[in-house]
């Protein structure tokens, strides 16, 4: 999917207004920075449904050096070669490898082992760091904010299926069985095949961009 330059220009203007705003001591750099967020908040809002003060509300919230964020998947195979995944609850209700954010205190690896039982109730070990993706090189949908996530080749180590807030259903799919319907802004085809691939192969390096 291609990116708008709008949406681009935005997030170039929110990430040096972020960093500015982190080490500048002068009140009139800080007011020229908070100027330029508020600026990338109108161009937002005049693209979008959203309010430019609700924008800009979310975007003060971001503090500190401007960084990507950091998110976490968890392809997590059985016995019989088959991919465990979650049918999201949360904006398309559509299918996606178990994932989320990447926690403070915890490793990637960590992450990836956590949100796998929080959403299907499954106990997993990473074992692999199969590839690392920036959302919007991999063709993602646009967003506001850079996205590197982190994608785990795991095994199934204990626990038992269940759905939680997150989750409606579970199920573990073969290769040419995987849904089509996928929540994109979490994870395209390519990356569940990728994923088999890195599987079947353990030896493959990791993929990244």
């Amino acid at each position: 999917m291609t990116e708008p330059d709008w949406l681009g220009w935005a997030r170039e203007l929110l990430a040096i207004s972020q960093t500015g705003l982190a080490y500048t001591r002068d009140d009139f750099d800080i007011a020229r920075y908070e100027a330029l967020r508020d600026l990338a908040a109108r161009i937002v809002a005049a693209r979008t449904d959203d309010a430019a003060a609700e924008i800009a509300e979310r975007m003060a919230r971001e503090t500190g050096h401007a960084t990507p964020k950091l998110g976490v998947r968890a392809a997590v195979f059985d016995a019989q070669g088959r991919i465990l995944m979650v049918r999201e609850t949360e904006d398309d209700h559509r299918w996606s490898l178990p994932g989320g954010w990447a926690d403070v205190g915890q490793t990637a690896a960590e992450s990836a082992e956590r949100e796998v039982r929080e959403e299907t109730g499954y106990i997993v070990r990473a074992r692999k760091l199969a590839a690392l993706w920036d959302r919007r090189r991999q063709g993602g949908p646009p967003a506001l904010h850079d996205v590197t996530r982190c994608f785990f080749i795991c095994s199934l180590e204990g626990g038992a299926p269940a759905v939680s807030s997150e989750t409606s259903e579970i199920a573990w799919f073969a290769e040419h069985d995987v849904p089509r319907d996928l929540s994109t802004r979490r994870v395209l085809p390519r990356h569940i095949a990728r994923m088999f691939a890195h599987w079947r192969d353990p030896a493959l390096p990791a993929d990244f961009d």
